[in-house]
């Protein structure tokens, strides 16, 4: 299928690219007296009328009950931001700001809340950040505490400085001695590695030892199991909501009030994270394009970020489809290279 971009000359590319630039500007319908005079362009007023009267038959455009001017559709800002818009890269005093405020020797935790209030604060909308699962980061350290009951205290340092308690209980009980073997066992032969990688291997050796499995191995493969069990499902981190308070530009209240509901549930939006953690770089959903009805009246701006090759999450930010894509696309990429960098440092083994 054609897009509609491939149909419009230079002379509506220009205007369509005026027309939108007004709109995220004052946020009012544009008319054609102020086309004309904005655009540059040295055409009678009837035939800027004719040139709207087209984009808005190509659904780029859309006039208001009580306006004369049009307003863009969500495929007027896809054109916009894919064939029209000038991208640059952020500002070095912006990306020294995101350098400066973002504590990338901080624990991972406190380094993606800061990343979300720092999204919203620098955009003026809601920052948005999936939480990666603990299982995702190579440990450090290992400890077991013998409790009362059989029951064993898992402490689980990680490489970026996070300590995660769990409280297992194993099919029996072990002594303080035999805790302390597994833990020295599972440091010596596992740190630096991730969890999934550890159960993977441990389940391994254990096939290869077949009968002949040694005590030591034998009870570190049944703590370590249960220790190192996956935890819960990823969570997402969400900052500013208020801010889309007073620029619904013609959404309606009800439609504002779905989206925050949808903010408290999370599992939708982690859905559509998801999904967003599969393409490379940027990625951007305008009105309905998310499929999403809670975003149908605004946009998601998102990046991957990670360790290398492997994503770990995406952050992003949710405002109203008249944004200042321009600024706010550069200001999602800066932070999700800021964040990866920290987490490569943060994972290399000391």
């Amino acid at each position: 299928m054609n897009s509609p971009s491939q149909h419009l000359d230079a002379r509506a590319r220009q205007l369509l690219r005026t027309l939108i630039a007004r709109y995220i500007a004052e946020g009012q319908p544009v008319g054609s007296r102020t086309l004309a005079k904005a655009s540059g362009l040295d055409v009678s007023p009837a035939t800027i009328r004719n040139i709207m009267s087209d984009l808005e038959e190509f659904g780029l455009v859309a006039a208001p009950h009580t306006s004369a001017g049009r307003v863009p559709t969500s495929q007027g800002y896809r054109v916009f931001v894919d064939s029209l818009l000038e991208m640059r890269p952020l500002g070095e005093p912006e990306v020294d700001q995101l350098r400066r405020e973002l504590p990338t020797d901080a624990a991972t935790p406190d380094l993606l809340g800061s990343a979300t209030s720092l999204l919203s604060e620098m955009t003026h909308f809601v920052g948005v950040v999936s939480v990666p699962r603990r299982e995702e980061f190579p440990f450090r350290h290992v400890d077991f505490i013998q409790l009362d009951g059989g029951r064993v205290l898992v402490i689980l340092v990680f490489t970026d400085g996070q300590v995660q308690n769990r409280v297992i209980a194993p099919q029996r009980a072990y002594s303080p001695s035999e805790l302390e073997q597994v833990a020295n066992y599972l440091n010596a032969n596992y740190a630096g590695m991730r969890i999934d990688e550890i159960r993977a291997r441990l389940l391994r050796e254990m096939q290869d030892e077949g009968a002949h499995l040694n005590r030591l191995l034998s009870a570190a493969v049944e703590v370590a199991q249960a220790a190192f069990q996956d935890s819960a499902g990823n969570d997402m981190l969400v900052a500013g909501q208020t801010n889309l308070m007073g620029r619904q530009d013609g959404t309606d209240v009800d439609r504002l009030r779905e989206l925050f509901e949808a903010f408290q549930r999370k599992r939708d939006l982690l859905q559509l994270l998801e999904r967003c953690s599969r393409a490379e770089g940027v990625r951007l959903f305008i009105g309905e394009e998310s499929g999403f009805a809670a975003l149908d009246s605004y946009s998601l701006v998102t990046a991957p970020y990670g360790v290398g090759s492997r994503v770990l999450g995406v952050l992003g930010v949710i405002g109203p489809t008249r944004m200042a894509y321009e600024r706010v696309i550069p200001v999602v990429q800066a932070t999700a290279q800021i964040i990866s960098g920290a987490l490569k440092r943060g994972q290399q083994p000391l």
